[in-house]
């Protein structure tokens, strides 16, 4: 049989149906990552928010503001770092925070956490995917004069990249190391020439405002904060790795943090030398077509006599594509998990001959693009337009997982006190403390921006849509995954599927009603 049949048990308003071992098979992943690959994973999916978007902070808060935000939010980004990569050791599934919240608050906390990481996810690929359209069109533009509409290199850029993670993990990973390393050698690039050029200057940094170290106060530091998210946001995501690699429980911390303390360094790099090079005001002022490109910007003040646009064009696209690739592959491995546990229809979780979740994968493009074409039509707005309101979409969606996380942990610590964790954070419930309180502090600051109050409305009916769809049918439907196997069993079972089985639960629970 190869689809949940019968032996129906109920628990905590939900129904689990028996899956045997064909299920599962028809679900397997396969394992290739180490440390590297995995930091090169986030690495590449976040590397994007230096090229862009970070910027814009500068305008609500000053240079010295946004400074002091992205300090904030960079220890937050650190503490949740430390807390995950604890979770995930103890809980090496491809769910991920739907796993470590599912253990904690049950199935309705499993979901309500998955869904806000399938917005985080989807959104944030399409919405990626629609720069990467625009960049490309104009390098197109540049080297022969034609031009493309954007819903078309949406759907070119899509199609490439769905192939690309479907032909198999070990081509994800090794083009995620490729990129990561190329966008990393564009910003060390820009690094060295911003240093050496003679075009940096200290005053630069203090155009904003009065020029003062904070022109608009605390208040503007507290604004600044979720632009701040954009250095980092993504960095989350290696957790939905963990069934690709061959040792999570050591790899996953060991990746998670390598890429954490890279993007930081990478963070204050961009912050210090791009403003430093173009000007505080010229590069955050949203009327100046710098800010939408603040590193060509650099580029372009560093050589301002040079035709060298496309060549340009293309070190910032090398970053954009960068961050598609990562992300998409966070939103295959989201939806998946989620689908092979009965809380998305299950037919998403399929994975085929290459064991990749190639279904989901689909899924997330049919989504993504349909959600950036689609609005921009009805809203009558450009698709570039659509695609950052998309974005801020995300960000809240993320917001709301790193919060439901954080809280996961410290119920973990005290739930399961006994379960197995190969690592454990150094800076304990403490920590996830700190980064849950700045991170739910993030989240009541996101409606003040007039950029995110429309969201709310947004985030409000993809969960409405999520929870009707769960209340009416996915909870009648789960079955036992990795998952669900841990959370049921307090930590017991569930955390090695490949020597436990898959139907652990089943056999546990018919052992428990045998006569004796």
């Amino acid at each position: 049989m190869s689809e949940p049949q019968s032996s129906p048990r109920r628990t905590s308003g939900v129904t689990y149906a028996h899956a045997d071992q064909a299920y599962f098979e028809k679900r397997g992943l396969t394992r290739h990552a180490g440390a590297w690959s995995l930091w090169a994973l986030g690495v590449a999916a976040v590397i994007s928010g230096d090229f862009s978007g970070w910027n814009f902070g500068i305008t609500e808060a000053g240079w010295g503001g946004m400074l002091l935000a992205t300090l904030v939010i960079g220890g937050m980004y650190l503490l949740m770092v430390y807390s995950i990569s604890e979770m995930s050791a103890a809980m090496p599934h491809t769910g991920g925070a739907y796993s470590f919240a599912r253990s904690a608050m049950g199935p309705w906390g499993g979901f309500v956490t998955g869904l806000a990481e399938s917005i985080e996810y989807v959104i944030t690929t399409a919405v990626v995917g629609t720069f990467c359209g625009t960049y490309a069109d104009g390098i197109l533009g540049d080297l022969t004069g034609a031009s493309l509409p954007l819903p078309v290199w949406v759907l070119i850029f899509y199609v490439i990249f769905v192939g690309l993670n479907s032909a198999g993990a070990e081509a994800s990973f090794r083009f995620a190391v490729v990129i990561a390393i190329i966008s990393l050698g564009v910003l060390a690039l820009f690094a060295v020439l911003a240093v050496t050029s003679g075009t940096f200057s200290w005053d630069n940094l203090w155009t904003v405002g009065d020029g003062s170290f904070l022109p608009l106060g605390i208040g503007g530091v507290l604004a600044a904060l979720p632009f701040a998210i954009w250095f980092f946001l993504g960095i989350e995501e290696l957790p939905l790795a963990a069934e690709e690699t061959h040792t999570p429980q050591r790899d996953i911390p060991r990746g998670s943090l390598m890429g954490m303390f890279t993007l930081l360094t990478t963070a204050f790099v961009v912050l210090v030398l791009n403003p430093g090079v173009v000007g505080a005001q010229e590069i955050s002022d949203p009327e100046n077509p710098a800010s939408g490109e603040p590193i060509l910007a650099g580029f372009r003040t560093i050589f301002p006599d040079s035709n060298i646009a496309a060549l340009l064009s293309l070190f910032a696209l090398a970053g954009l594509v960068a961050s598609f690739q990562g992300i998409m592959f966070a939103a295959g491995r989201n939806l998946y998990s989620l689908s092979r546990a009965g809380y998305y229809p299950q037919f998403l979780s399929l994975t085929g001959s290459r064991k990749v979740p190639y279904v989901a994968l689909i899924a997330s493009a049919v989504i993504g693009l349909g959600l950036v074409v689609g609005l921009s039509v009805v809203l009558g707005e450009s698709a570039v337009d659509v695609a950052t309101q998309l974005l801020n979409i995300a960000v809240f969606g993320a917001v709301i997982a790193y919060v439901l996380q954080m809280v996961a942990f410290v119920m973990l610590r005290r739930k399961f006190p006994t379960a197995e964790r190969p690592y454990r954070s150094p800076v304990g419930v403490g920590g996830a403390v700190v980064a849950g309180v700045v991170a739910a502090g993030t989240l009541l600051i996101l409606p003040f921006n007039p950029d995110y109050r429309s969201v709310i409305l947004g985030v409000a009916l993809f969960f409405a849509v999520g929870l009707a769809y769960f209340a009416l049918r996915g909870r009648h439907h789960l079955v036992y995954s990795p998952e669900e196997e841990y959370a049921m069993s307090g930590g017991r079972r569930g955390a090695h599927p490949e020597s436990e089985g898959h139907d652990a639960a089943d056999r546990a629970a018919e052992k428990e009603t045998e006569p004796r």
